[in-house]
Parts: C-alpha cells; sequence; structure tokens
C-alpha cells in the first residue's frame, strides 16, 4: 500500500506532492474522498495517537468552540473521521511508514524515505 492523503486546495500538499515521484501512489484527496476509518487504523498503527494525526490548526475548532486540552484520544479519532480539515497533511502512508503533516523533520524523514526506494 503507497497512499498519500492530501487537500487540492493546500499550497504546502501541493508543493510537498511535486518534490517526489508518485506515480506507483495512489492520490486521495481528502474532500473529495475522507478517510475511512481502516485507513485511519493504518495510520494509528504507525503513530500510536490519533492526537498525532490532528491538526490543531483546523479552522473547525474554532467554529465547533473545541478546546483541543479536552480532548481525549477517542474525541480525536471522532473528529479526524467527521471532517477532513481534522486531519494534518499530507499523510503518506505505506505497509511499514507513515510520514504526518508538513514540518522540517517530518519533510526530511520522507526525502530520505524517497531516497532509499
Amino acid at each position: 500500500m503507497k497512499k498519500v492523503f492530501h487537500l487540492n486546495s493546500c499550497d504546502t500538499c501541493r508543493k510537498i506532492l511535486a518534490k517526489f515521484s508518485l506515480k506507483d501512489w495512489e492520490l486521495r484527496e481528502i474532500k473529495k474522498d475522507p478517510i475511512t476509518e481502516e485507513e485511519l487504523e493504518a495510520m494509528y498503527k504507525h503513530t500510536g495517537s490519533y492526537e498525532a494525526l490532528f491538526s490543531k490548526k483546523s479552522t473547525q475548532l474554532k467554529l465547533r468552540e473545541i478546546d483541543v486540552k479536552t480532548l481525549t484520544e477517542e474525541d480525536y479519532k471522532e473528529l479526524l473521521l467527521d471532517h477532513y480539515t481534522f486531519l494534518k497533511r499530507p499523510v503518506f502512508l505505506t505497509d511499514t511508514h507513515v510520514f504526518v503533516g508538513n514540518d522540517k523533520k517530518n519533510i526530511s524523514e520522507l526525502e530520505s524515505f524517497f531516497g532509499k526506494n
């Protein structure tokens, strides 16, 4: 399995995706085709945390008046399945690895992964 979960409307996602050869990857635009519970579980298997997959910059937090300090792992899971903007992106998912988000450390690890494969 090689999947990339992203938003077409996100400049950062487009910039990151353009860095890599993704011909063997399934590209999933999460607004049009939201993640499934099975896919979320596959991501969780690698991170061990729903919070690690959760975007605390989502505009939905303010709209829904959610205080992230009060959220449990189960709350994170439910929110991730409820609305696409809660997923930190992009997410590169394979059978053995997951790369979540756009921070420098993650992108560096992703570049190393693509360099080896």
